[in-house]
């Protein structure tokens, strides 16, 4: 099977299967917001990036396996609509970064600091604290030993650009986070995984660098 990363509100999964790794995609709610289940191959374990909403589409997709922890990348309302049911229904372990746990009405089990790496079976995610769209997002990177990186970015990276940002301040320490963190030492075949619409590549994105600079946004 191919993986497109082109989802749709209804619509069934799409698969990502790598050697080690299981990323099923699914988009939920009126904002479109996609959430990421990642399966270790291993262990079985598995963990939830952004219960976004219809916790009736994210428990199913979780299955009776349940997860183990469940990340929320950002404070913003429209990724974390699911969260009380899904934890209620799961037990899951909630993770958010440090800065932004305050804005997410459920309880944050563990603050995720730059650098700190989330665990599902035997996959490590090292986090990536970007401040701009939010003052405590976090991206996550799967620096895949058989492959070439993933990184689930939140709304800190779309196609065609950062996400949005209110003042020039914070557009500019987006971008800069982004081009330390992400773009700097990543390959441009690293797959990119954002909380809206369809995925994109480094390498597709890197060119335009300068011109997202200049526009300001």
């Amino acid at each position: 099977m191919t993986y497109s990363g082109a989802v749709k509100v209804g619509g069934p999964a799409d698969v990502h299967e790598l050697t080690a790794l299981m990323i099923s995609k699914v988009a939920v709610g009126p904002m479109e917001n996609n959430a990421y289940l990642l399966r270790c191959r291993a262990t079985g374990e598995q963990l939830l990036i952004d219960a976004a909403n219809d916790a009736a589409t994210l428990l199913t997709l979780i299955g009776d396996d349940g997860i183990a922890s469940v990340v929320t990348t950002h404070r913003h309302g429209d990724h974390w609509q699911a969260l009380a049911e899904v934890v209620t229904a799961t037990g899951a372990r909630t993770y958010a970064g440090r800065y932004d746990a305050e804005g997410i009405p459920v309880p944050t089990d563990v603050l995720v600091e730059d650098g700190d790496t989330v665990r599902v079976g035997e996959i490590g995610l090292t986090a990536l604290h970007l401040v701009g769209h939010t003052p405590g997002s976090i991206a996550l990177v799967y620096d895949d030993p058989h492959g070439h990186p993933h990184v689930f970015t939140g709304d800190c990276l779309f196609p065609g650009g950062p996400g949005r940002t209110t003042e020039p301040a914070d557009f500019t320490s987006l971008m800069d986070g982004l081009e330390a963190k992400i773009f700097g030492p990543l390959p441009d075949e690293t797959w990119i995984y954002p909380g809206h619409g369809n995925d994109t590549t480094l390498g597709a994105e890197r060119p335009h660098l300068p011109a997202w600079r200049a526009r300001g946004w």
